[in-house]
């Protein structure tokens, strides 16, 4: 292990750098996920009719867009390898999406709609005392 102390030498950080990508990527999306679920908390029924649609919101891919790319500033990152992350991003957000699709499917064809109501219910239960917004079980926190 080398020390701290010790200066690092061109190949050093060209391999650091390769491994520092994705770790930087994954760090600027997380205030993301943070912001949209905020957002899903003040706009439950806007952001699910756009995600049902498959859709991701043009200012969220706005801030998402601006991220990255500070992100690859910040790392020194070219913009040939910039265009193959930013490529491979979007193949990873597609195959999400049909995941998405295909399970949301697959639920309804095991579950009767007043099931699906049920469990969509229970869901926002426990994740609203998972969040420390106790609400009684069955009850619909809007109420």
């Amino acid at each position: 292990m080398k020390s701290l102390m010790t200066p690092l030498n061109q190949s050093d950080i060209t391999q650091r750098g390769k491994g520092l990508a994705p770790l930087l990527l994954a760090a600027a999306l997380i205030p993301l996920a943070f912001a949209a679920h905020a957002e899903s908390d003040a706009k439950p029924n806007a952001r699910a009719s756009e995600h049902a649609q498959g859709e991701m919101p043009a200012a969220l891919k706005a801030r998402m867009e601006e991220r990255r790319q500070a992100v690859y500033e910040e790392a020194g990152i070219d913009e040939d390898t910039q265009q193959e992350l930013n490529a491979a991003q979007k193949e990873h957000y597609e195959a999400m999406r049909e995941l998405r699709e295909e399970h949301r499917e697959r639920m309804e064809e095991i579950l009767t709609e007043g099931q699906q109501q049920s469990l969509n219910q229970a869901m926002r239960d426990m994740q609203s005392q998972h969040h420390g917004k106790q609400v009684v079980p069955g009850e619909d926190a809007a109420e």
